[in-house]
């Protein structure tokens, strides 16, 4: 590092930076100018504007195999043309041809099935014809499992087992076998449908999916997002050779290689230099996981600091130089520091379980649901509430909803307390119920993995990171400050972010620290805010004893109910 000069690790002045986040519901596309500011962001919405594809929330859920739930592949391929188009026509002052880099994040863990010869399509697109067109043949099955797929529970305890249990697989991959892990939806998609199996020739994340299309040819599974598939060794960066055997025959070869996430993928394809005027040497840098772009757009780097993504899922995760695989939660390489890991858990049951709450108890309105949140007391009178829309996986429960009523509790004491079971509680009770148990779950669990306790500080970010009532009801239940960004969905400007730090690696030849690219961060759109602050610390002392009695009674549910 000492040898490199200044201007070496600078941006081109007028050079601009593109990212993408391919979610469970949308496409976003965010671009950044050399001063890291946000030049425009434009967003597809697959239930409303592809609404063809017939999804809802972006997903189908299959109503005859328990817990399956799969999305339309070509509706993430229409999307790619539909948002570049919105670019183009929101910002006509855009000039694609100054866009110097392009990179992407997506949800984690959905697999894609590339057919025997589709990389022949894949490499010869024609920039008349829509990439949706020239593609709807290219995919050995139409569907592909996502996150929230939790169809594969005896998958993951046959890759547990072959392994020599459940927490050696966690030692070597980063996570024991979770459900929506992209091995176990490997293993079932060739135990129930070898024919789909036989006839891919490539598999891909939906990261590396969506690079592939920007290139024009297979792009590399990237190290980061490869950690979420219970099929990578997390100390080699290599894929492992005995979860590959557990999992399904010659796998390696339809996995293809591994990459560094801050590496490039390729240049971008002739298909949209024509069609769109991007640059021929437009670089296209590794894609990888949604979370692992939000902590590089929340510029996460001190170990005490914790980030919370609210959105369809919601999920905490951190950054540690000695990461400790454990039964909960996951180990996965840092996407922006050679050197360390981030650590992370999630909830699956998140911000649509919030909206169906406000829309059955709070009239459909946010405002009506925040006034509640505001007029019902911390602790709320000792109403606990299990909701689970899905299948939960922390706790592992199955769907279904649960009430409890702890009697006489003050927050002293859980000494000669008992809590009765009930069918509902008022409205305003139901809501803080929902929101007081997403988050002292999340703590719970964080705690439990070894998070700092209390963190240093709360990054909050994605859809729910704008809700006052929530940030203040985090900040009192962690007990420390919680802070936002600019941009509440955060891994499309982290991809943006790490598109320039791709290309700044690729010009100096070799890896370097991203924090030199932060500069003065109050001047980019980087910059965070404080949201809110904690009460005072005998209420969070109160929520440390409702978190108690909360796992108490979680115990049991899991024990009585648990998958």
């Amino acid at each position: 590092m000492g040898s490199l000069l200044l201007d070496d690790l600078s941006l081109p002045h007028d050079a601009l930076f593109l990212g993408f986040d391919s979610s469970t519901q949308s496409l976003k596309a965010t671009v950044l100018d050399s001063n890291l500011k946000i030049v425009t962001s434009q967003q597809v919405h697959f239930h409303s504007e592809l609404p063809h594809y017939k999804t809802q929330d972006g997903v189908y859920r299959d109503p005859s195999i328990n817990g399956r739930i799969v999305s339309p592949t070509l509706m993430w391929v229409e999307a790619l043309d539909l948002v570049l188009k919105k670019v183009s026509i929101s910002n006509s002052n855009l000039d694609f041809g100054k866009i110097a880099a392009v990179s992407g994040s997506a949800q984690q863990h959905g697999s894609i099935y590339w057919k025997n010869g589709a990389s022949a399509m894949l490499s010869s697109l024609d920039s008349r014809k829509r990439l949706v067109d020239q593609l709807r043949d290219a995919f050995s099955t139409k569907e592909s499992p996502v996150w929230m797929d939790s169809s594969t529970t005896a998958q993951c305890r046959e890759i547990e087992k072959a392994v020599g249990g459940a927490l050696k697989l966690s030692k070597l991959t980063g996570s024991r076998g979770y459900e929506r892990f992209t091995g176990p939806q490997i293993k079932r998609m060739f135990e129930t449908q070898p024919d789909v199996y036989k006839n891919t020739e490539r598999i891909s994340l939906v990261s590396s999916f969506m690079a592939s299309l920007l290139i024009g040819a297979y792009a590399s599974i990237d190290e980061t997002d490869g950690a979420g598939m219970n099929l990578m060794d997390i100390k080699q960066r290599v894929w492992s050779k005995i979860v590959l055997e557990a999992t399904a025959p010659g796998l390696e070869e339809k996995l293809g290689k591994l990459a560094p996430s801050h590496a490039v993928a390729g240049h971008i394809c002739s298909y949209f230099v024509e069609r769109y005027n991007f640059n021929k040497d437009c670089l296209v840098i590794q894609w990888s996981g949604d979370n692992p772009n939000s902590l590089a757009g929340l510029t996460l780097n001190k170990p005490g600091d914790l980030a919370i993504s609210l959105g369809t899922s919601d999920v905490v995760f951190g950054i540690t130089k000695y990461p400790q695989p454990r039964l909960q939660g996951h180990v996965l390489p840092n996407p922006v520091d050679t050197e360390s890991y981030m650590v992370m858990l999630g909830t699956k049951n998140a911000s649509l379980m919030r909206e169906d709450v406000r829309d059955q108890c709070a009239e459909k309105s946010w405002d009506v649901f925040n006034k509640f949140l505001q007029q019902t007391p911390p602790l709320n009178g000792g109403k606990l509430g299990f909701y689970y829309k899905e299948h939960e996986i922390h706790p592992p429960l199955p769907a279904g909803f649960h009430r409890y009523i702890i009697e006489n509790f003050t927050g002293e004491t859980l000494e000669g307390l008992n809590e009765r079971e009930v069918q509902e509680f008022d409205p305003p009770s139901e809501v803080r119920a929902l929101i007081e148990g997403q988050f002292l779950t999340i703590r719970d669990y964080s705690e439990r993995f070894g998070m700092p306790s209390p963190p240093k500080r709360i990054i909050a970010t994605g859809g729910a990171s704008a809700n006052q009532s929530i940030l203040n009801t985090i900040a009192s239940i962690f007990g420390c400050k919680v802070f936002t960004v600019q941009q509440p969905d955060s891994a499309s400007l982290g991809a943006a972010l790490r598109a320039a730090h791709g290309w700044l690696c690729n010009k100096t030849g070799s890896f370097v620290p991203i924090s030199c690219m932060y500069g003065n961060l109050q001047k980019t759109s980087l910059n965070c805010k404080l949201a809110a602050t904690p009460g005072d610390q005998q209420l969070v002392d109160k929520y440390s004893l409702l978190m108690k009695k909360r796992m108490e009674i979680e115990d049991r549910l899991v024990q009585k109910l648990g998958r």
